[in-house]
């Protein structure tokens, strides 16, 4: 029988239901480095990116299968039409009309250490200044540079 969604360590995002039976469980002799590459933008101005739901998921369905997000290495990197959930809320609210609503996830995402990046470049596109990222987010030089450089270092490529 299925459980009610439940939201192990990001609270709120990433509903997952515990399958401890089921197939394919977390390897917990294996050290995950995982990359998401976060390029989609969420429908509407006042949803939640969808990438970054996922991978809200992605740590709630590892936690429930007894792998905290200590125990891995997760890299975010944003561009394209995803750029603007990088801004702080003064700056979102004054493009879209409506507050930031990714900030109190990308806030999660950190202190459950997530690095973020976004993409340099993407900001520069959109005439984005710096100042107007969102203080969890670090400036990459580029995604072109995020990408292939944690590629070679081993992490896997969740790309959306």
């Amino acid at each position: 029988a299925q459980t009610k969604w439940e939201f192990p360590v990001i609270k709120g995002y990433g509903p997952v239901h515990p399958l401890p039976h089921a197939a394919v469980q977390p390897n917990k002799s294996l050290h995950y480095k995982i990359l998401f590459d976060i390029t989609q933008a969420a429908k509407k101005d006042n949803e939640v990116n969808p990438a970054l739901g996922h991978l809200a998921r992605l740590i709630n369905v590892y936690a429930s299968a007894g792998m905290m997000p200590s125990q891995m290495k997760l890299v975010v990197v944003i561009h394209g039409p995803a750029t603007p959930v990088v801004l702080n809320n003064e700056e979102y609210k004054a493009k879209f009309g409506v507050d930031n609503p990714n900030i109190d996830l990308l806030n999660q995402l950190k202190k459950n250490g997530v690095v973020l990046y976004v993409c340099g470049q993407a900001l520069a596109d959109m005439s984005y200044e710096h100042k107007w990222v969102n203080k969890d987010i670090t400036i990459a030089l580029s995604a072109l540079t995020v990408v292939p450089t944690y590629q070679l270092m081993g992490y896997a490529l969740m790309a959306w």
